[in-house]
């Protein structure tokens, strides 16, 4: 099993931007710490982080017929990206989106996710942990071969 791991807009200043709100890992070592979790999983983890729309969209495009699941934290594409939106939806694969805050509990602008409608499943609000729950998650999901 493979799990596309994708991170959007500014998640490269992990550890750099606010850290009263995202936390000081960096995400070099939120992806050191997924890698090791995905082998306790056993499975194939792959990384993918841009600033660029286009390039989100097109890694997720690269999934189809390759990954059996996404993980995303779109950024603040999630409130302005109908193109990751359309994306996910057009691959169809099982999608968990993430937020390391609770996107629900901050600025109104905030609350509404484009791409929730298309993913199996969102987790906002628990830091970086959000990361491991979304992945187990959508783990147990594919081996149990529920239908989202």
């Amino acid at each position: 099993m493979k799990i596309l791991v994708i991170n959007g807009v500014n998640m490269n200043m992990l550890g750099i931007r606010e850290p009263e709100k995202y936390g000081s890992m960096t995400l070099k070592d939120l992806e050191k710490e997924l890698y090791a979790y995905s082998f306790e999983l056993g499975i194939d983890l792959e990384t993918f982080q841009s600033n660029h729309e286009g390039e989100i969209v097109e890694k997720i495009h690269s999934a189809y017929n390759n990954c059996d699941g996404i993980i995303i934290n779109p950024g603040a594409y999630t409130h302005t990206s109908v193109a990751i939106r359309d994306a996910i939806a057009a691959v169809n694969i099982p999608a968990v989106e993430i937020h390391i805050t609770n996107i629900h509990g901050r600025e109104d602008f905030r609350h509404k996710s484009l791409i929730a409608d298309v993913c199996t499943g969102q987790i906002s609000g628990f830091g970086t942990n959000g990361y491991k729950l979304g992945l187990k998650g959508l783990v147990d999901m594919l081996l149990k071969d529920v239908n989202p």
